[in-house]
């Protein structure tokens, strides 16, 4: 982004204007200066286009000493522009018989950044998995489903005790119902 532009009065031959600025960006204020290389001038500025909304000029009318230079301050508000801003901004001398535009796009302010004091600290590395954590993550199952499996297997031991104690095959075909029952539920949980 520019905050100034020059313009040559007088160089080559009287009353001529020339500029190498193509297209001045900027995001606030910037300074025309108006370069003499010839006798004094008297020099007209005035902005066109959107850029007249958001930006002044001190005066219009300025006279450049020969070989002086001349500041042209531009005011532009950029606390308003909240989209970019096209104008032009117009220099003529020689009475008007010369005149030269110089296009210019007043862009937004970026937005602004919020830093706070987390920005300054180091990041929390993730903890350490545990060793059931990584057999869990190793076996590729979901941990309510080896939770489930943990409790069917608690639920045939129950079985087998409670059968062995009680004794006789009544007790034996309890144990085989919950067997096939927990078989059945680790197919259903597995598809």
């Amino acid at each position: 982004m520019s905050r100034e532009a020059t313009v040559h009065v007088n160089r080559g031959s009287a009353d001529s204007l020339e500029t190498a600025v193509g297209t001045l960006e900027t995001r606030d204020s910037f300074n025309l200066v108006l370069e003499s290389h010839g006798p004094p001038a008297h020099v007209h500025c005035r902005l066109a286009g959107d850029l007249e909304r958001i930006a002044t000029l001190e005066t219009s009318n300025y006279y450049v000493e020969s070989e002086g230079e001349t500041i042209v301050p531009v005011h532009v508000a950029s606390e308003t522009i909240d989209r970019p801003v096209e104008g032009v901004l117009e220099v003529l001398t020689g009475y008007g018989s010369e005149s030269l535009s110089i296009p210019v796009v007043a862009k937004p302010a970026p937005a602004a950044v919020d830093v706070d004091d987390s920005l300054g600290k180091p990041p929390q590395s993730e903890p350490e998995p545990t060793a059931f954590e990584r057999a869990v993550a190793a076996s590729g199952l979901e941990p309510a489903t080896l939770v489930v499996v943990a409790l069917g297997i608690v639920a045939v031991g129950i079985a087998t005790t409670t059968a062995a104690a009680i004794g006789g095959p009544l007790a034996m075909a309890g144990v085989g119902i919950v067997a096939i029952g927990f078989c059945v539920a680790v197919l259903l949980l597995l598809q």
